[in-house]
């Protein structure tokens, strides 16, 4: 790929013209590295380096591609103030778009809409930590390719199985039984709460499509709070659930 067509990595039009996304920065790119060692995958993989970062990159040159540029040309490559020095071009992970199956045993996180970049790396993360979920995205959700996105997730997007474009009209189809969160739901600390397959997050602002989930086989929980306010962080919802069903 050539270096102009690498920058344009940055709009999510080009990622899924290219099949490829960015990584930036020391510590992700050795999540990447610890990810896909010894995976077909790594020989696709292209890292750019500054002539500065010689000696870090060198216990990645047998696994990727190395190529070095100029500072000035990691500064068009870079997303952030203060470049490190090393960015990698990844393919994108076929089981984002292709994925029609569940991972074995897993249980699966369906983010309806979800639009904060920060709030979606925070909940790749908090899942990644706990293990044993795959997360589901719909159409009109912010890119979890997303540098941002990337960023936030500190690697973790590197060890979550995630799929995309995952209508919400589609959930009944996979799933016998869902659950999602409302105020006026049992308490997650129920033991039923963890006989579910699939639990729904609503968007940020508008929260659950209640019209769409209520003629479903979908039952309403809630994280019992003080009462003092009526809402809860979408990352903090699904961190508390992700906790309350990984002790059962």
């Amino acid at each position: 790929m050539k270096l102009d067509d690498v920058k344009k990595l940055h709009q999510k039009k080009y990622r899924v013209e290219f099949g490829h996304y960015l990584v930036e920065g020391e510590h992700l790119i050795i999540e990447l590295h610890k990810a896909l060692t010894h995976s077909a995958d790594a020989q696709r993989i292209t890292l750019y380096i500054t002539e500065a970062r010689q000696d870090w990159a060198r216990e990645f040159a047998s696994d990727f591609d190395v190529k070095m540029v100029s500072d000035k040309q990691m500064a068009r490559l870079s997303d952030t103030k203060t470049p490190q020095g090393v960015v990698a071009c990844v393919p994108l992970p076929t089981h984002s778009t292709r994925q029609t199956g569940v991972a074995h045993n897993a249980r699966c996180i369906y983010l309806h809409e979800v639009q904060d970049p920060g709030n979606l790396g925070t909940i790749i993360r908090t899942l990644a930590w706990f293990g044993g979920f795959q997360l589901l995205l719909s159409p009109n959700s912010v890119d979890p390719f997303n540098s941002k996105v990337v960023r936030a997730s500190m690697g973790a997007i590197f060890h979550l199985p995630i799929e995309t474009d995952c209508a919400l009209k589609t959930l009944p189809q996979r799933f016998d039984k869902f659950a999602y969160l409302d105020l006026q739901g049992e308490a997650i600390t129920t033991p039923a709460f963890a006989n579910y397959d699939c639990y729904l997050f609503g968007n940020e602002a508008r929260g659950v499509p209640l019209d769409k989930v209520s003629a479903s086989n979908a039952q309403a929980f809630t994280i019992a709070g003080s009462g003092t306010i009526d809402s809860l962080n979408l990352a903090s919802s699904v961190g508390i659930c992700a906790y309350q069903l990984s002790v059962r």
